[in-house]
């Protein structure tokens, strides 16, 4: 949200459905006046999305509650839970919001639509964001729920009923927590919880726009916080590690985070987009001890030494070659930024080389995600935005927002992977409508092949956007070219998917890379199923799967279209 220019940094080299029928600181004085996205090419590829929030039965809108003082969690807040919360294959809604009672939890029912079941549930509340995961090994999925204040936990009694565990659980973390994380960083089967925190808010601090026109405030105004990892004992309650793990020596302002192994070494490592502040990629070195090595492993700054303002992460192996990159959104004028993992050097910020930069630099991205939209077989971006100061030059014309948000609305961006280069397919609706959008997950809805999008706006409604890449209704003309496959990882002594699990596929195109992971993104939780577009292929030739405890094995192959389920232990060992 901002620039950390005039503060030495803390600690920069510490450690070195839906109705789906059957960093603040003020930017400089440019903008474009026009929801139009510029350098959208009338050559884009076509993958249409349709808004089918009206038809889907939830009305609700998001209530930031922002008011003339500006409180800065107003902005920033927005999150978002996709997941089976009672367990009948169909996947439900929880919206958080930052203003208090703004929470809402929805079933989805057969047909497609939505039934608010917050006060049933056990849902009610206040948030910034949330982790999904099974943390007790019972077959079913908790929340983790990230607060300006103290975290809390609710555990699922398997039927979509939740209590709150907190205390019990001693996951009360205090201050200005954003994004979490879920891990096995020990091996021991029960996923533990990494808690990015933001900054020592202060409610009663001013901050104006230049000539005095009051605004929200930015990272700068604060102190950074450190993060949090709590280690899960099994499944009765946590511990706070951060200390032993060596993280507390960073405070820094963190917003995004996502956990996977990115060096391919068999430990779960960590990576965070901080805001003003140099990212974290928290290395595992065995035994609980992580090592700071964003610096060296050039994924702290961009491309010309310069810390930015992070905000969401996107992950996945986008350019094919076998290994995890990332996906960074930033503040208005610094352009989003994409790292290539090169493996053993580390990363390289290929922002203009994979031409992901243009698009991002009028918009202040937040909630993103690395995804097949077309089933093609690799993956493309959407990205979710919205000011968190006036703009420039505000987008909005009468009708299009609410007055107070006039001049912070943006349109979101769709950007689909040509051969490595990224085309802006956003010039027409869906994405030229103008909201303060904040978590952002793909997810497939109403179980066609195809992943949906669903995305949160502040004071306005949740937008479920359904992909009609494949789409029966209108005789699924791409039936031919849109194959795809679905990928549980799953251990039956656990009881869960095996977050973290490494799967490489065998195609008719050569290997591709998945993983059993959520889609990273921004205060948001979604299913840890792998999804695999497979274009006109027919099947896949076997899979490979490193589980997160190391053993490695090799399954036979599938037909397309369908959920295939790996089962630890049922495979051959390697």
């Amino acid at each position: 949200m901002g620039t950390r220019a005039l503060r030495p940094h803390r600690g920069a080299v510490a450690g070195l459905a839906l109705a789906f029928a059957p960093g603040c600181s003020s930017p400089p004085d440019a903008g474009r006046g026009t929801a139009e996205v510029p350098g959208a090419s009338l050559a884009a590829p076509v993958v249409r999305f349709v808004d089918v929030t009206a038809e889907s039965g939830i009305d609700y809108i998001l209530p930031s509650g922002t008011d003339s003082t500006y409180p800065m969690p107003a902005v920033m807040g927005g999150g978002l839970a996709v997941f089976d919360a009672d367990g009948d294959a169909d996947l439900d809604l929880y919206i958080i919001a930052p203003a208090p009672g703004g929470n809402r939890f929805y079933l989805q029912q057969e047909g497609g639509v939505f039934t608010n079941a917050t006060a049933a549930a056990g849902l009610e509340g206040d948030g910034m964001g949330c982790a999904v995961g099974d943390l007790d090994n019972d077959g079913d999925l908790d929340l983790y729920l990230t607060r300006v204040g103290p975290d809390r936990l609710f555990v699922n009694d398997g039927k979509g009923v939740f209590a709150d565990r907190s205390e019990a659980w001693n996951v009360a973390v205090p201050g200005w927590s954003s994004s979490a994380a879920l891990l096995d960083y020990d091996r021991d089967g029960y996923l533990d919880v990494y808690i990015a925190r933001y900054v020592a808010f202060d409610a009663a601090r001013v901050c104006s726009q230049h000539g005095g026109r009051r605004d929200f405030c930015g990272p700068t105004e604060f102190e950074g916080l450190s993060d949090v990892l709590l280690h899960n004992l099994g499944g009765t309650g946590f511990e706070d590690v951060s200390a032993a793990a060596g993280i507390t020596a960073v405070d820094d302002a963190g917003l995004g985070v996502v956990a996977a192994d990115f060096d391919h070494d068999g430990e779960v490592d960590i990576y965070v987009a901080n805001d003003a502040d140099p990212n974290n990629l928290w290395i595992h070195q065995g035994s609980g001890r992580f090592l700071d090595d964003g610096v060296l492993q050039g994924s702290a700054f961009n491309r010309w030494g310069n810390s930015e303002a992070g905000m969401g992460i996107a992950v996945g192996d986008a350019d094919l070659d076998q290994d995890l990159d990332l996906f960074v959104t930033h503040l208005i004028t610094e352009t989003n930024t994409y790292y290539r993992n090169l493996m053993l050097p580390g990363f390289e910020d290929a922002t203009i080389d994979t031409e992901l930069g243009a698009a991002s630099l009028d918009l202040t991205g937040f909630g993103t995600a690395f995804f097949d939209a077309d089933n093609d077989g690799d993956l493309d971006l959407a990205v979710a935005n919205g000011a968190v100061k006036r703009r420039p030059s505000a987008l909005a014309t009468t009708g299009d927002a609410t007055a107070f948000w006039s001049d912070y609305v943006e349109p979101n961006l769709l950007l689909l992977n040509e051969e490595g280069r990224f085309v802006d397919a956003s010039a027409l609706a869906p994405w030229t409508q103008l909201s303060l959008s904040r978590a952002l997950v793909p997810a497939d809805l109403d179980r066609d092949g195809d992943l949906d999008l669903v995305i949160a706006n502040l004071d306005g409604p949740l937008q479920l956007l359904r992909n009609l890449t494949i789409d029966p209704g209108a005789g699924d003309t791409n039936a031919n070219t849109s194959n795809w496959l679905q990928i549980r990882a799953f251990d039956s002594r656990l009881r869960r998917v095996a977050i973290g699990a490494r799967i490489t596929v065998q195609t008719p195109e050569g290997a591709r890379l998945v993983h059993a992971l959520p889609p990273g993104s921004y205060l948001s939780g979604g299913p840890a199923t792998a999804h695999l577009g497979l274009g006109a292929s027919g099947g896949v030739q076997g899979f490979e799967v490193v589980w997160p405890d190391g053993l490695a094995e090799r399954f036979p192959g599938a037909a397309a279209n369908q959920v295939v389920q790996l089962i630890r232990g049922e495979g051959q060992s390697q």
